[in-house]
């Protein structure tokens, strides 16, 4: 692998955009704190106190108390488990599912390409929210069924890219030679057509964990995201603004988690992106 296409070599050149570094900084903190909140927590999310209910920030509870007294740090520390492992689990399947069909595809070209082409069509053109909301509505909430309704549509983007890399890789002078030297089709794919097209895929993952962190969010404030009492972002939002005008943190806080937390993501796309010199509109 070139040191233009190493994903190593990619991530140190992104590093050196500012909004990068500072969008990795950021993300790193958010990890660490998400993976100790049982332990950093300062209270049980889940512990309620009535009689405290819709309380303010104070020395005792750092952004406030919800509605039912219950701290709204922790619960927003407990939060970041969730959003965090929705966005990167999204991702994972989705990529999984979009690097072999756009790799098939790519790879194959002829009719193979064709009915790929003509079916991504067809999926890019249901709202993928509303299919989500609608999945999640039928199967009811949970954390398995945010991710199937989040990953059902979420493969498309990915195999295009996918498959627009195999399609420019499988005619370079390697591959050419690979072929010269009787190497196997799978080996050409596996060993050198795949490992130079990670860097784009990686750019496209890293905006696709962001998108996932709001879909989640936006199915949790309907209901339909990981069932209660399980705090989630969306949800906290979800029942924070009934209170917007009493208690104004139950909505700020997790909303600014919300907006932190996908910009640091975009600002790392965008890193990444500039690291590796490519327009706007990838395939």
């Amino acid at each position: 692998m070139s040191d233009r296409g190493g994903v190593l070599a990619l991530l140190r050149r992104a590093t050196r955009h500012r909004g990068a570094a500072w969008g990795l900084a950021i993300l790193s903190l958010l990890s660490v704190a998400a993976l100790a909140a049982p332990a950093i927590a300062p209270r049980d999310p889940l512990s309620q106190s009535l009689d405290e209910g819709l309380s303010p920030p104070s020395p005792a509870h750092w952004l406030g108390q919800d509605k039912l007294g219950r701290d709204v740090l922790s619960r927003l520390l407990h939060g970041a488990r969730l959003s965090l492992a929705v966005g990167f689990l999204t991702v994972a399947i989705s990529l999984s599912i979009g690097v072999a069909a756009g790799s098939f595809a790519g790879f194959l070209g002829g009719t193979a390409d064709r009915v790929f082409v003509h079916a991504c069509d067809v999926l890019m053109a249901f709202p993928g929210i509303l299919l989500a909301i609608g999945i999640a509505a039928v199967r009811g909430p949970s954390f398995g069924n945010v991710l199937f309704a989040l990953s059902i549509l979420g493969w498309v983007g990915y195999a295009r890219v996918v498959r627009a890399q195999v399609l420019k890789l499988k005619t370079m002078d390697y591959a050419e030679a690979t072929r010269g030297v009787g190497g196997r089709p799978a080996r050409l794919l596996l060993a050198h057509v795949l490992p130079n097209a990670l860097s784009p895929i990686l750019v496209e993952a890293t905006f696709g964990i962001g998108r996932a962190i709001v879909a989640e969010a936006g199915l949790s404030f309907l209901g339909l995201g990981v069932a209660p009492p399980a705090p989630s972002w969306g949800s906290m939002i979800g029942e924070g603004r009934h209170f917007l005008f009493v208690a104004p943190h139950l909505v700020t806080a997790p909303g600014a988690a919300i907006l932190l937390t996908v910009m640091s993501f975009n600002f790392v796309g965008d890193g990444l992106r500039d690291a590796m010199d490519v327009k706007e509109g990838v395939p």
